[in-house]
Parts: C-alpha cells; structure tokens; sequence
C-alpha cells in the first residue's frame, strides 16, 4: 500500500483560554489512530504523519475523538498533503509585500473553502491585519504593528470574516516545516509534527 506524507494543523493548541497538552500526548493520540511515522514541530500543534490516502481522513477524525476524550475542548485538524505545503512556500506568496521585516506573515488554514469571496484586500485597521490573497483553502495575512506596540493575530478576524473555522501559523514556520517535510530533519525539528481539521 502507497503511503503519503500529510501535514495536520491543529487549532488553538497551547494557546491562552485552551488546553495545555503536551506533543508526545497529541503524538500519542496520532500513532494509536493508525498513523505512521508520526512527528510533531514546536508547541503550535503540527504534525507531519504517513498514511494511505483512504485512510488520512478517517485516522484525522480517530486523532480528534481521542483529543476530545482526554481533554474537554474542540479538536478542529486542518489536514494538508506534504506536496500542497511545498507548492505553497515555493509560490512565494508574500514576495511583493514591502518592508517584510517590519511586519509578520501568516496562513491562515481554513477548514474548508469560503462560502463567499470576498473583495481583497480584506483590512482591520483595529487589529493592524490585511488579507491580501486566497489560494484554496488558505489565506494570507499581513500583520502590523497596533498603537500598542504588539501584532495582530488573524485566527478571530478571517473566521469571521469568511465564516468558516481556521488556524494561523507564521510564515517562518510553514517555510520550516517545508524544510522538514524535505529533508526529513531539522536542527529545530527536535519533536515530531501537529495540526488542525
């Protein structure tokens, strides 16, 4: 049987108002529901697993009844193919955004794809945030400075503003695990991968 490499993004994993959990549960949890060669990249809840692609789905629901059977929260997984991760770092989707080290890059992994689309750029002058594309299921998102000093987070706004569940990670991040995903190491990558659906 074939397997493929898949990414799983998990929602508000180890973040405030949520469950603190620990990788090597939520490794665990990915292992015991049939997946293979199970890694997990920072505390953010990424996930890198082999499976057969009949199979990835139900493995991502297994994942989520056993989080939820541990801990009283949501388990909402984002799953990717490997190669759609790489086709995105590879398609530079910030390459003509100005000053890139004055302000922070996200995607936005959404759960599934906007009933509407909407008119870009999409901007909260509130929050500092600008969704400047749609690709798929994935949004990207400039963040700047607010009058308090710090950056916006875009999870909340482009949920409510597409109307469907979703999870951000920094740009850095998506470039390191497309490093991971290649490579199969990485000096940072000392626990395995995790993710949202």
């Amino acid at each position: 049987m074939r397997m493929n490499l898949y990414v799983a993004f998990i929602r508000a994993i180890n973040v405030a108002g949520h469950a603190r959990i620990k990788m090597a549960t939520v490794r665990d949890a990915f292992t015991a529901a049939g997946c293979r060669k199970v890694r997990s990249y920072i505390q953010s809840g990424n996930v890198i697993f082999e499976s057969s692609a009949t199979e990835s789905a139900n493995l991502v629901e297994k994942v989520r009844t056993k989080l939820s059977s541990m801990y009283e929260d949501e388990w909402d997984i984002m799953l990717r193919p490997a190669p759609w991760i790489e086709e995105l770092v590879g398609a530079a989707p910030f390459k003509n955004v100005e000053n890139p080290s004055a302000v922070k890059l996200y995607v936005v992994f959404l759960s599934q794809q906007p009933g509407i689309r909407p008119r870009l750029p999409l901007v909260s002058r509130k929050d500092g945030l600008e969704v400047i594309a749609l690709c798929g299921n994935e949004a990207f998102v400039v963040s700047r400075r607010k009058d308090n000093g710090f950056f916006g987070i875009p999870n909340n706004f482009v949920e409510k503003e597409l109307g469907v569940t979703a999870t951000s990670r920094n740009w850095s991040t998506i470039q390191r695990i497309a490093r991971l995903l290649q490579t199969g190491t990485e000096k940072e990558a000392s626990a395995p991968i995790i993710g949202s659906l």
